[in-house]
């Protein structure tokens, strides 16, 4: 049982230390101030909870959705067994989605990398073959699943999004044929945005995609599916044409800009850049004018998708994301001496250059933007960074090297969330490890004024 002391999971906002390092930034203040904040834990089960540096929270904030990944087996996505929730404030676990499954190193279906929507009760997140399904489609891979929507309080499926046709020729319009992955709704919750991985012709490399609602979905589907960047085929691109797209996030509300990372060959025709584009599509886009592809040919976008190269020659990774008003995009791209620092970059193109924003020892990773658009949320040596992106003024909110992942913030602006490996005990009150033989990865919250 947990007791009533861990239950009480109210955040208390404290600021208890201040210490001051310094730091050489030329494009930041030479100081970078340390206001360790309060952190408190709200998963105790023993299980894995993965955010997944996903959309998390509930519309309404007291929500947190995850996945159990590394709870059985291994750490595969095929061996994640539901999808649930936590209640913020009384650390409630509720499980969403539990089918029946089999593990292994052939395991189905695999349910993982859930979001909530921003406005419904509503999760979406990855889902392979239904038990039933494997001896037609096969166990779970990166190219044989499928978005799934449930009922946020537990009461099962209510949309199928995204049709998967691998057997008719020509493809079913507006169904693909492979996996669909990550799946990330816009702000106003009209389309859906994810990474791609085709089944049928796998000399192109993983790519991004979109869908929509659409009277001319495939029968029992809500959505129609469109490419947004066709890649090259693998090893044989030009100068300046991609051969991979992923890392990818909604820069504006209506999903009107989408932000990914490009593997672009270079000038040379030899080496290879990873660097940040942005692919602009029509409010009014009619996407039935995509192309589904057939057995050995591949889809192609919906016509009106343009895609536009915002750096050239750095070495981006990392999700990016764009901020709240829709005009600037963050990323994160090594410097001089291969450590990743935070970059910003108008959305339009209008800056020839992105903007440095930080000088981290350790590389900077899980960047997020406060809704004031003022300031920027990141995870660097296990810490958690606020970066104001006015006068370059860096907070750290934890000092202590603990490792924090999958960072996450609320609606409003005013709670973090993230998980840490924790020791963990099973009801009999012994310590139990994950299929790593590790703590199991338990979610915290810490709440945050950036009135700084």
């Amino acid at each position: 049982m947990i007791s009533k002391t861990k239950m009480n999971v109210f955040i208390v906002m404290i600021f208890s230390l201040v210490t001051f390092i310094s730091c050489n930034n030329s494009e930041s203040n030479d100081d970078i101030e340390v206001i360790k904040m309060i952190e408190k834990q709200i998963t105790f089960s023993p299980k894995t909870h993965a955010l997944d540096n996903n959309d998390n929270f509930s519309s309404d904030d007291k929500f947190l959705c995850y996945d159990t990944r590394g709870t059985v087996f291994n750490e595969d996505l095929a061996n994640s067994k539901s999808i649930e929730k936590v209640e913020i404030a009384t650390g409630k676990e509720t499980v969403l989605w539990n089918p029946p499954f089999i593990t292994g190193e052939k395991a189905a279906p695999g349910v993982a990398a859930a979001s909530f929507h921003p406005k419904e009760n509503k999760v979406i997140f990855i889902h392979g073959p239904f038990l039933e399904e494997v001896k037609e489609r096969g166990y779970y891979s990166k190219k044989n699943r499928t978005a799934m929507v449930v009922d946020g309080n537990g009461g099962g499926i209510v949309e199928k999004p995204d049709m998967r046709d691998v057997k008719n020729d020509p493809t079913t319009p507006g169904a693909h044929r492979g996996g669909s992955h990550r799946h990330e709704y816009t702000r106003s919750g009209n389309r859906i945005g994810f990474t791609y991985d085709d089944f049928l012709v796998q000399k192109y490399d993983r790519t991004i995609a979109f869908m929509q609602p659409s009277d001319k979905a495939p029968k029992g589907y809500t959505h129609y599916f469109s490419l947004i960047v066709r890649p090259t085929e693998k090893g044989k691109s030009k100068p300046g044409e991609i051969e991979h797209a992923a890392d990818d996030s909604w820069v504006d509300s209506l999903g009107t800009m989408r932000a990914f990372i490009g593997k672009v060959r270079a000038d040379n025709g030899v080496d290879y850049y990873s660097d940040l584009f942005v692919a602009d599509i029509p409010l009014d886009i009619d996407i039935t004018t995509a192309k589904a592809g057939t057995k050995t040919e591949y889809p192609t976008p919906a016509k009106g998708i343009t895609i536009r190269r915002l750096t050239h020659g750095m070495n981006a990774g990392g999700t990016v994301r764009g901020s709240f008003n829709g005009k600037s995009v963050v990323f994160t791209a090594e410097d001089e001496n291969g450590i990743r620092q935070v970059f910003v970059i108008k959305a339009d193109g209008s800056q020839k250059e992105p903007k440095k924003i930080s000088s981290f020892a350790e590389s900077a990773s899980a960047v997020r933007w406060h809704p004031s658009d003022k300031w920027i949320f990141c995870l660097t040596g296990g810490n958690i960074a606020a970066i104001n992106i006015e006068n370059g003024k860096t907070v750290m909110l934890t000092s202590d090297n603990k490792i924090r992942e999958h960072l996450v913030i609320s609606h409003d602006g005013k709670t973090l969330a993230y998980i840490m490996r924790t020791p963990t005990k099973n009801e009999s009150g012994e310590i139990v490890k994950d299929v790593s033989d590790k703590d199991f990865r338990q979610i915290y919250v810490m709440g945050v004024s950036m009135n700084l």
